[in-house]
């Protein structure tokens, strides 16, 4: 089922009086009644012609020479003091009036879907009362429409009479499109957000109009957009005020976006800014390849560098930069936007490699989870609130992919290969994903985005002629995507997460640094927490923090796992010592940090060995054996 917002859609009110627009031209004659035709086109040619009649340049300029020998221009006005007109481009005025009256009328959004569909597939739920519509025999006619009749359509479409539904800001209050599990119609909506306008809370509202409990499915929200890059200056600000909303009003970022924007997509950002400066700075080095300094200067107007050359101090802001991109050429547009946007993207992925990224509350989404351990770690003297450390133990099946899907992604896409990796014989759509940029040259780095049943990964394109990954036909990779999906749909994945929630904020600054995103766990019994994750390398050290008299011993091959993940692990038993991952020679390898000399051949014995770097001992735990050795020393007495 299919739904779409038009949030600032240009809605014609028909009334008494109809313009046929062969009348504008400047032959102008009496418009026929509205009786005798009703051959009516409605749009926003008006809103242009009526910009060339006043706009157009058409004056006759007179050119001169000031004190300085500068040569400018002024009017020029006859002996009695009249205008003086140049009439070629008079001209060339009319005639552009002329061209763009004979070219067929730009339809609104909502008429081209009633025509495109037919108004008897099409519910329409908007604010006008009357509508042109076309009968079957090529006709137009004129509807009236009240308050009753957008009620009926809309239960034409919750009964599922009618399997698209349009509706705009006046006919999204007070409804309810969702799959509720009371109508007919329970089939997932596809809800297209058409023109959201400046409206955080409006947008807010109309997706919230398909998204609600009692409902059969969650619906699908997917933006409209064009090819224009100009156009994400709009998107970007609805992201930046959608997110700022949702943390102001509910404290979580995901309310106010529905997770419908990338961190990427707020142009403007601390990312953005920072992105800003380095493109500034390319710019006036010569190495971008969209424009000049001095032709984007002098096409902008912004004055970027002094009289030696020299960029300023204090830069424009982002946002006059962006308002001032939207008026160059749409070629150059996109040149500008894919420099810009590579060089956000570059820094969001740095970002979320390093667990810095900002993304607000994440919602973990589980089958089943119990809980296992609540250990009190704070009680307030005054209010009595608590703090908690929870041990939940979590499954949660797989969703993947389907291979119709995947295909029909795969048959949108020109640029799309059928990848398949000849080690692992594992399956993976090859997409093409956004560039990165070398901040300090100015060279893209192109990257692609390899999607899996259950996962998507980006590599870098240099990365991946290097890899295992080849091409293959499209009779082997759906073999082989098949049966993927038919194995993860059968795997259960489960494991045992740590929580910390309740009061948090007085033992905040006790809680890991390294990971400081905010998770909500929900089952499949509605029942979730709300709290930071703590690994299980964190807790000692957090229990040692708070003074708490509690023993937590960590097992051999989870302290593997975080050490390998670049996490490193204190341990008092049976000496005090730092696990950490290091890279020598360009290996990976685990080291044993702070060991007692008088331990080294013990250490030795059982299978570490040692390397003399820059006249220091280092001891190392072998990786293929590394579980064991590190369970026979946590065993041995102290």
């Amino acid at each position: 089922m299919i739904l779409i917002a038009c949030w600032f859609l240009r809605l014609v009110q028909v009334e008494g009086t109809v313009i046929i627009w062969s009348e504008i031209m400047e032959n102008r004659r009496k418009p026929a009644s509205l009786a005798a035709t009703l051959d009516i086109n409605c749009d926003c040619k008006e809103y242009i012609i009526d910009y060339l009649e006043r706009a157009f340049p058409t004056r006759q300029m007179r050119v001169f020479k000031d004190d300085t020998g500068t040569p400018r221009s002024l009017p020029m006005v006859s002996e009695d003091g009249h205008p003086v007109y140049n009439p070629e481009a008079q001209a060339a005025r009319d005639a552009l009036i002329e061209k763009l009256c004979a070219m067929p009328p730009i339809k609104s959004a909502l008429d081209a879907l009633l025509e495109h569909f037919g108004h008897d597939n099409v519910a329409e739920v908007t604010g006008r009362t009357k509508r042109l519509i076309t009968a079957s025999d090529g006709r137009q006619k004129l509807e009236n429409r009240s308050a009753r009749t957008s009620q009926a359509e809309a239960a034409a479409f919750m009964a599922g009479k009618k399997r698209m539904l349009v509706f705009s800001d006046a006919g999204g209050t007070g409804r309810s499109y969702h799959a509720s599990l009371d109508v007919a119609n329970q089939e997932q909506r596809v809800h297209l957000l058409l023109e959201p306008g400046w409206r955080a809370d409006r947008a807010i509202q109309g997706l919230g109009r398909t998204h609600r409990t009692h409902q059969a499915t969650t619906p699908l929200f997917r933006p409209v957009t064009t090819d224009c890059k100009g156009e994400l200056r709009f998107t970007s600000t609805i992201a930046r005020r959608l997110d700022s909303l949702g943390a102001l009003t509910r404290g979580q970022r995901q309310t106010g976006g529905q997770g419908l924007f990338d961190p990427a997509d707020n142009l403007e950002s601390e990312y953005a800014c920072a992105a800003l400066l380095s493109w500034f700075d390319l710019l006036a080095a010569g190495k971008l390849s969209s424009t000049t300094l001095d032709d984007f200067q002098h096409r902008t107007g912004l004055e970027l560098a002094n009289e030696d050359g020299v960029l300023k101090d204090e830069m424009p802001p982002i946002q006059r930069w962006l308002n001032r991109i939207l008026a160059l050429p749409i070629a150059l547009q996109n040149s500008i936007f894919d420099e810009f946007l590579s060089l956000i993207e570059t820094r969001v992925s740095a970002a979320r490699e390093a667990g810095r990224l900002d993304v607000g509350v994440e919602t973990i989404l589980v089958d089943k989870a119990t809980l296992i351990d609540d250990v009190v770690l704070r009680t307030d003297a005054r209010t009595g609130a608590t703090s908690h450390l929870l041990t939940i133990e979590i499954a949660r099946r797989r969703n993947p992919v389907s291979l119709e899907r995947i295909l029909r992604i795969a048959d949108g896409d020109g640029s799309a290969g059928f990848m398949i990796n000849r080690k692992s014989g594992k399956a993976a759509l090859r997409m093409r994903a956004r560039s990165l940029m070398e901040e300090k040259e100015g060279t893209p780095i192109p990257r692609v985005e390899m999607m899996r049943p259950t996962r998507n990964e980006y590599m870098r394109e240099d990365d991946l002629y290097e890899s295992s990954w080849e091409e293959v036909d499209r009779e082997a990779f759906c073999t082989e995507w098949s049966a993927e999906v038919e194995i993860a749909r059968e795997t259960v994945d489960s494991e045992t997460i740590r929580l910390a929630t309740g009061l948090l904020l007085p033992i905040w600054s006790a809680l890991p640094s390294d990971h400081m995103a905010v998770n909500r766990i929900v089952d499949g019994e509605g029942r979730s927490w709300l709290g930071r994750l703590v690994f299980d390398d964190h807790v000692p050290q957090l229990f040692t923090k708070l003074g708490i008299d509690r023993s937590e011993t960590l097992p051999a091959d989870a302290v593997v796992r975080a050490v390998t993940a670049g996490r490193s692990i204190d341990v008092s038993h049976p000496f005090p010592l730092t696990i950490k991952r290091s890279v020598v020679n360009g290996s990976p390898r685990i080291e044993l940090v702070g060991c007692p000399y008088d331990r080294l051949a013990w250490l030795k014995s059982i299978g570490c060995f040692t390397e003399v770097i820059q006249y220091r001992t280092r001891i190392f735990v072998p990786m293929a054996s590394a579980e064991t050795l590190l369970a026979q020393i946590f065993a041995e007495p102290g």
